[in-house]
Order: C-alpha cells, then structure tokens, then sequence
C-alpha cells in the first residue's frame, strides 16, 4: 500500500473552517465519487506510486466545523469522500503518476520544493498554467528522498482563498536509525475583521494573524522515554522566516531542504526556515516522564507557544537513549564543485528593472537569468538591495551556500535561502539537468509579490 502524504545559527528577526486537511492517497480497491463542490480542484490517480493500482479519486472542497470557529477557511483534500489528517509517503525510486482535475474558476499551477531534475513537473517553463475545468496527466520519478512540499501558490496571489501546503514524504530505500516520523507543517492565515481568510498579496493591515501546526493552534505530541524521533519542520508560511525552538532536548539536524547534511546540533534546540524550507531533526526524548517541552515559533517580533513534546507514563521505547545517528544516505549530490572554472552570475533579486516578472506575466520569451553548460558549476551572487529580506527559491537544482571568502562551503544542500537586508550571499551548484528551470524571488512581506525568472541548462 502507498499513499501520497500530503539555517540553524541564529533566530531571525483556521475563523470558522476547517483547514486543509492534506492531500494523500491509499490504493483502494475501488473508485468512490463522492459530491464534489466545483469551485474547488481534484486530483485523479489511476496508479499510485510505481504499482499500477485501481483507479482512485481525490476532491477537495470546504469543510465547515461550527464546532471549532478558531479554524480558517482553506482547500480541505478528499480521498473517496474521507479527510486525510496527514500526506502520506513513498519510497527513493517510485514513480508517482496522477491526473489534475482543475475545478477552481481561476487557474492553477501545482509546484514542487525538493524536486531536482523532473522537466516534466516544472510550471510555467514546461506545464502552463491549468486553466478552469481543464485536466492534466502528472508522471514524477522520485530519484532522491527526503522531505518535499507541493503547494498551488505560484499563481495563488490575490486570489479569494488562500491554499495550505502539501508535505510529501519520500523515504530512503536504506535503514534510518529513528521510531518515527512526525510532521510539523506551520502555517500563517490573516483573517478579516469577518472572519474570512484573505490570500497573499494584499494589504494585510486590518487582518488577524494566526498560526496553526498541521492545521492546529497548538499540538500535542507523546513519546515513550527514549525514543527516537524524526522531526519534519516544515515552513508552510506565506513569507515569513520563522524559527522553531524545541526546548530541553537536542536537536540534531541531519536534513535540510530535503537533502542529507552533514549532522549537527542546533543552537539552543533552534532551527530557521525560510518560507518553502524544511529540515528534518532526529531527537531523542529522554527527559523524564511526565516531562513537558515546549514547541515555540518565532516570527521575528516573538516566540509563540505552538505546540508540546509531552514525555508519558508508557514504558521507555529502550533502556537508554540510541547512539548519535550516521549521516543520512547520500542522494548522490557531487561531493565537489569546481568553483575555480564556475560561470559568475551577479543575480539581483526582486528588482523589475532586472526582468524579474510575477508569473502572470511570465512567458517563454522573457530573457533568462544565464544560461550555462551541462555539467558546469554555477555560481551565483544573490543581491539583496532592498530594506526588507528576501527569499530566493531555485528549482531543478540544489545549491550551496558558499563561506564568505568564496573558499568553501557550508556542509548542507539547499533550495531555498533568506538573504538579508542590503545583503549578498553567494551560492553554487551543478548544472546537471538539462532544461529551462524557474528561480523566484519573494519579500517578506504579505503584500509582497512573488516574482520569477527562469535559467537554462543547455
């Protein structure tokens, strides 16, 4: 059975509905069609994961809990009429393979953080926009595990309901030293003075803030004494760098945009996400019973109390805490990059007058951002000339983030990265796949636009 389920130095500075509850699927012996309220999109999936499975059907549509007012309005995901509280997983070498049934009014655009080298998954530069009522056949080979998100929020400024974002879980084919899993999606919504949800890019000024973990203003979590957990922190803000402290226990970071790092302990239990950032952390619960550790989110104005690690009164999962866990398996991302021979692309970012566009506007005709050869290392100097951070996010590619003098490298792979004020940053990568790939550029601000480029691989 296969279902679809739905940086660590410093600390920066759902209403009446139910929120999404996640998108997932289960091979099911039969397709059920449930009522589908049409304004919302579906997913089709004739085959789950690399077994041809029977046909199932996945809806969406607005759940509304009169029982619980604190939850916004959202996309609520359904499987043969059943709400799925979490995204499911696959492993390294399946294939997923859906249709995408648009039954929004606008159009949509599905797209992918973790991804590296699927041509045919890519918006905008391959798959256009899906328009109103339209439906497209979806194929995505999982190379490389770790954890991904999906969301339909390129295009998704300005419109009448905000979307949630999709965790997706691709195992590793190997052994991992951890008890379990544990998704932490943290997500913003701004509410309206009536209690309705307004998406980003808007003027925020009048609307509430609220924050939720997998769809909750605070989550619980137990664990058994000793324990090993895998933590999947996952930024599902719309443009907000946030921190996640775990307080009372280590944190080691062993995962960071869904490649494998080199492991480290995270400053104070304090790991930074940039919007569209993951980072898995294994912790071992081995405070004592009854024990309680905050979960605490911080925006960048103060820390907000979102959820517990609650230690119980069950026997410990062991007598003593597990080893420090070996480094992930690799993803076979090169171990080296030819910085010396790298093509050098001064790449301001957000700037109109340098041919960043919102993806509206985007065509195949827009200038790119560079071009360069297959196989060659691609360094690019990311300016940050406004008074406000913002987030750089590079499809098709992992990156670096190279060491200030330009004679190293942080010991991580990324694809998403928060540069600073009036700030510079510069990272490298290996041009491996061949195509026309998206970069965006987003402020941290609400209101702010999402803007976009593209870069060849030729």
């Amino acid at each position: 059975m296969a279902r679809i389920e739905t940086m660590a130095d410093r600390i920066l500075r759902p209403n009446r509905r139910r929120l999404m509850a996640g998108l997932g699927v289960t091979a099911l012996g039969a397709v059920l069609r449930p009522t589908l309220d049409p304004a919302f999109p579906r997913l089709l999936l004739p085959a789950a994961w690399a077994q041809p499975q029977p046909g199932l059907a996945l809806h969406a549509r607005i759940d509304v809990d009169a029982s619980n007012p604190a939850k916004p309005d959202a996309l609520s995901w359904l499987l043969n009429g059943v709400a799925q509280a979490d995204a499911g997983k696959s492993r390294r070498g399946d294939t997923i393979e859906f249709t995408l049934c648009n039954d929004l009014t606008v159009p949509m655009a599905l797209t992918w953080h973790g991804l590296d080298g699927v041509l045919a998954a890519e918006p905008l530069t391959m798959r256009t926009p899906l328009a109103a009522g339209a439906t497209e056949r979806v194929q995505i080979p999982l190379r490389q595990a770790g954890t991904l998100l999906s969301d339909l929020r390129l295009i998704g400024d300005g419109q009448a309901r905000p979307s949630r974002a999709l965790p997706f879980i691709v195992e590793e084919n190997e052994a991992v030293p951890v008890d379990r899993d544990q998704i932490c999606l943290f997500e913003d919504w701004r509410l309206r003075p009536d209690g309705t949800e307004m998406a980003p890019g808007g003027d925020p000024q009048e609307a509430t803030p609220l924050y939720t973990i997998n769809g909750q203003p605070l989550l619980d979590i137990p664990a058994r004494r000793n324990e090993r957990l895998r933590f999947r922190l996952i930024n599902g803000f719309q443009r907000t760098v946030i921190a996640v402290k775990i307080e009372n226990l280590d944190v080691r970071v062993m995962a960071m945009d869904s490649q494998p790092a080199e492991p480290f302990l995270a400053r104070n239990g304090a790991v930074v996400l940039a919007p569209g950032a993951r980072v898995d952390a294994f912790i071992d619960a081995t405070t004592p019973p009854g024990s309680v550790s905050p979960i605490l989110l911080h925006d960048g104005k103060q820390a907000h109390p979102i959820g517990r690690l609650l230690i119980t009164d069950e026997p410990p999962a062991r007598a003593a805490p597990l080893p420090p866990a070996p480094p992930l398996p690799t993803n076979g991302l090169p171990e080296q990059l030819d910085l010396r021979n790298a093509l050098r692309v001064d790449l301001p970012l957000g700037e109109p007058r340098t041919n960043w566009l919102t993806p509206s506007d985007f065509t195949a005709s827009s200038a790119p951002a560079f071009r360069a050869k297959a196989g060659r290392t691609v360094v690019l100097a990311l300016i940050n000339h406004a008074d406000i951070a913002t987030v750089f996010h590079l499809h098709g590619h992992h990156f670096r983030l190279l060491d200030r003098l330009d004679d190293g490298w942080k010991p991580f792979w990324l694809d998403t990265l928060a540069v600073e004020p009036h700030a510079t940053q510069r990272i490298a990568f290996a041009a491996e796949h061949v195509g026309h790939w998206l970069a965006e550029a987003t402020a941290t601000d609400w209101a702010a636009p999402r803007l976009v480029r593209w870069y060849g691989v030729e």
